[in-house]
């Protein structure tokens, strides 16, 4: 389950994965590091093991935040190891020599690099300087060698490092995991959804029953807020369908209390409740003013909140958007029941408004991603089943 906020109050601790989004990829360092601490403090258990989730493309204050991780888990145990893999190769992501590449080229080359970045480089272990962590790289040829175990178990009794490990493949990052768990009882994991799906593969225990709603005739909303180029390619396909509505919203008709607002939300509503799927799309200027992307998101949380008792499914792109949406439509929580494709997760929302819910990072996928999307929730709320 994922959880978020004050509104997600105390879920159930028996889940064998408990994930709390801190929303600190827009606070500065400082205050970034204090929020971790706070959400360190409220929700770490001695029985569970850390994952400390990036962005991929190193957004935010990742340095801060795993300082901070390092700092909470050093004052229970006395101890602190991290093993930090960020590498997601089913999206293009991987890790060579220290540094990120997105589809085999450097990261400060890429478009979300371009638009946004913290740090002057991609160097992890010059990343993590910026924060006092020490990093140590583990290599290629080290993680394929045979003694990956040992080396990891050396930085661990050293204590207060990170060790930053490259990975090109799922293979790498799985060696990466097998190696990791045997070095230390204080280590923890630091990276994306690649070395995520590397540590429940080790251990994936039983299965939980598939998840069963009553079926909806509802329609899907589905929200593209991000400006990447891939969530805006696969708009254009899906809308090109002619399967759904097409709604595209200019940031003046948020920013200023439009009218004209009202009537879209009716018409948006009307074809909901007609069980057809609507696409919105937020539109922005070209290069955009990045600055306005919290009071954008806002202003779209507010504006489609008459909408939601027609939702019968909902899809978003780009991680904001996603949050506060959820947050307007009262909703505290997901509980995952599967993923539709690499980095795009299928689950239940939990709180006022319970409807299958697709979210997909804004650079991942390709152009025929949102139409994928579109027709696993039309099949999850028509037929009840998430399978």
């Amino acid at each position: 389950m994922v959880t978020w906020g004050e509104a997600g109050g105390a879920p159930d601790h028996r889940l064998p994965v408990l994930a709390y989004d801190a929303a600190s990829r827009g606070l500065a360092a400082n205050a970034a590091a204090g929020r971790h601490a706070e959400v360190l403090e409220r929700w770490s258990r001695p029985e569970r093991r850390l994952f400390k989730k990036i962005d991929s493309t190193l957004r935010g204050q990742p340095a801060a935040e795993i300082a901070a991780a390092l700092v909470h888990l050093k004052s229970r145990s006395g101890s602190a190891f991290g093993v930090f893999a960020p590498a997601y190769p089913a999206t293009g992501r991987t890790t060579v020599d220290g540094r990120i590449l997105v589809e085999g080229r450097a990261l400060e080359e890429a478009e979300l690099w371009q638009r946004e970045h913290t740090y002057p480089n991609a160097d992890l272990v010059e990343m993590l300087a910026t924060a006092g962590v020490r990093g140590e790289k583990v290599t290629l040829a080290t993680v394929r060698g045979g003694d990956l175990r040992a080396t990891l178990s050396r930085l661990a009794v050293e204590g207060d490092v990170v060790a930053t490990c490259d990975a090109e493949t799922e293979h790498d990052l799985h060696l990466i995991a097998e190696a990791s768990l045997p070095a230390s009882s204080a280590t923890f994991f630091i990276g994306s959804a690649g070395l995520a799906h590397a540590l429940a593969g080790l251990d994936a225990g039983d299965l939980a029953e598939p998840m069963q709603i009553p079926p909806c005739a509802s329609g899907t909303l589905i929200v593209v807020g991000s400006l990447a180029g891939a969530s805006r390619s696969a708009a254009r396909a899906l809308k090109d369908t002619g399967t759904v509505a097409y709604f595209p919203v200019v940031p003046e008709t948020l920013l200023n209390g439009s009218t004209g607002w009202r009537y879209l939300a009716a018409e948006i509503m009307k074809a909901l409740s007609d069980g057809g799927d609507a696409l919105i799309e937020l539109m922005m200027d070209d290069p955009p003013d990045m600055s306005l992307g919290p009071l954008l998101s806002r202003g779209l949380a507010d504006a489609l909140q008459s909408v939601a008792p027609a939702i019968g499914a909902f899809a978003a792109t780009g991680g904001e958007t996603a949050a506060a949406l959820l947050s307007g439509f009262g909703i505290s929580g997901i509980r995952l029941a599967d993923e539709i494709e690499p980095g795009v997760p299928l689950g239940l929302t939990v709180g006022k408004l319970s409807v299958p819910i697709a979210t997909k990072a804004g650079a991942f996928g390709d152009q025929f991603s949102l139409i994928r999307i579109s027709e696993r929730l039309r099949a999850v709320r028509t037929k009840g089943s998430f399978i």
